[in-house]
């Protein structure tokens, strides 16, 4: 099939790719003219395991082509997808101008019918919104054209998106013909051919879908870490309490990995987005809101360990931050708890040694370009040179393998703060470490 994406973002780019894997013709557009020329010379501006391989074999391929030229993607595609960002607004309400731009183009250009998918996550309403602005455009240039809107969700986890997508565990379609529905069968048969199930709804069905998934994640991963907190005050083991109730079916075990709070850009946005648009309906997420109060608080909870280590004096201390990206294999740092804790370290004169292994450099550069105080090494044993703590904010698997001897003779103090239970305390403190996990009594 002939199908074209707008927006190179993390959803865009993967989903053209993988659709272009699978034999479409693939046209991705994107208004960044220096991303797509960047693109063009095969660079994936993204970090994501398997995807830079997947865009160099499609591109020789002649499957998968990347343009400024929206006009161009739209003529010469039966499909469309929108995949551009929905950034949040101050008041954590979503910002639509971006599809709203694209459902603009859309109208202007078609001249028969296609399908218009929505692949960004919108808000409940946003089809019915781009249906009225594509039907717009259509009046005033006097044309009859038929055309279907269809909600489309992503379910991609970074760092394993090209495998959500080839092999997805469901895939939601909400749909108002029979023609669109045919259309988006047949688009994706290669992604089912595993047995898992593609559910075809109304259209404002899987725009709830989204939000109310990750808001349940969202929920989930603030309750065990509620949960860490008590057992950090009684005594007990939140790893064998959330293997306990994880063995439960109806509860099941993923995300329930006590740490420092959820960051990223969809959990925060989508929770607090589902928020906003209950407000409008005159409802009250109250658990909602209690998920985000409580991640808010588990974010400053390094630092909180760190002041009560040195008894509320950190001023002149080295601390070593070990990885930056809100979770491992992605260098995306969007809401990241690192942020956080950066920022309290400095407003207490602390000097930052920074690693991660993908993601530090572009974390300075965006948010801490002119510091000085915050210094990016190429190594966690650097980052532990001279420091009086380290703590451990993103659980990379290279951590899990550290030479601890080596670390400790490095350091000036000893104080380990495990961000996310990567070690076992036991066999840290052998080496000579102050350890303090999350939950772990």
């Amino acid at each position: 099939m002939n199908v074209s994406v707008i927006g190179t973002g993390y959803v865009g780019l993967t989903t053209g790719t993988c659709l272009a894997e699978v034999g479409n013709n693939v046209i991705c557009v994107d208004i960044d003219y220096t991303k797509i020329d960047k693109l063009n010379q095969g660079v994936c501006p993204i970090y994501e395991p398997g995807l830079t391989e997947l865009i160099s074999r499609n591109m020789y391929l002649k499957r998968l082509l990347f343009t400024t030229d929206i006009r161009y993607g739209i003529d010469n595609s039966d499909i469309v997808f929108c995949a551009v960002g929905t950034p949040p607004d101050e008041d954590y309400k979503v910002d639509l101008k971006f599809i709203r731009q694209v459902a603009i183009s859309f109208g202007r250009h078609i001249d028969d019918y296609k399908v218009f998918v929505l692949k960004s996550t919108v808000p409940v309403g946003t089809a019915d919104m781009c249906k009225e602005i594509i039907q717009k455009e259509l009046d005033k240039r006097e044309k009859d054209i038929k055309f279907d809107v269809v909600t489309n969700p992503e379910f991609l986890k970074q760092g394993a998106a090209v495998k959500d997508t080839m092999t997805p565990d469901r895939i939601i379609v909400g749909v108002e013909s029979d023609r669109a529905k045919e259309m988006m069968e047949n688009l994706y048969k290669p992604f089912v051919r595993t047995g898992k199930p593609i559910i075809f709804t109304d259209i404002k069905t899987p725009e709830i879908i989204k939000y109310a998934a990750n808001s349940f994640l969202a929920t989930k991963i603030s309750f065990i870490n509620e949960i860490a907190n008590f057992c950090e005050l009684c005594g007990g083991n939140v790893k064998e309490v959330a293997k306990g109730i994880g063995l439960d079916d109806r509860i099941g075990s993923r995300f329930l990995h006590a740490g420092i709070g959820y960051g990223g850009s969809c959990l925060k946005k989508d929770t607090q987005a589902l928020i906003q648009k209950g407000k409008e309906f005159g409802y009250d997420f109250k658990i909602l809101n209690a998920t985000e109060q409580a991640n808010e608080f588990q974010k400053d909870l390094l630092f909180m360990k760190l002041m009560n280590n040195f008894n509320g004096n950190i001023k002149g201390k080295t601390v070593a931050l070990w990885g930056v990206s809100f979770k491992p294999k992605t260098d995306d740092t969007r809401d990241a708890p690192s942020i956080n804790l950066v920022n309290l370290l400095r407003k207490h004169d602390v000097t930052v040694h920074l690693f991660d292994p993908v993601a530090a450099d572009g974390f300075k550069e965006r948010f801490f370009k002119d510091d000085d105080t915050v210094i990016v090494k190429d190594t966690c044993y650097e980052a532990a040179e001279g420091a009086d703590a380290i703590m451990l904010v993103t659980e990379w698997d290279e951590f899990r393998g550290v030479d601890l001897k080596n670390v400790k003779e490095r350091m000036k103090g000893k104080l380990l703060l495990d961000g996310r239970n990567v070690f076992l305390p036991e066999e840290v403190k052998e080496f000579g470490f102050d350890y303090s996990g999350i939950g772990l009594g």
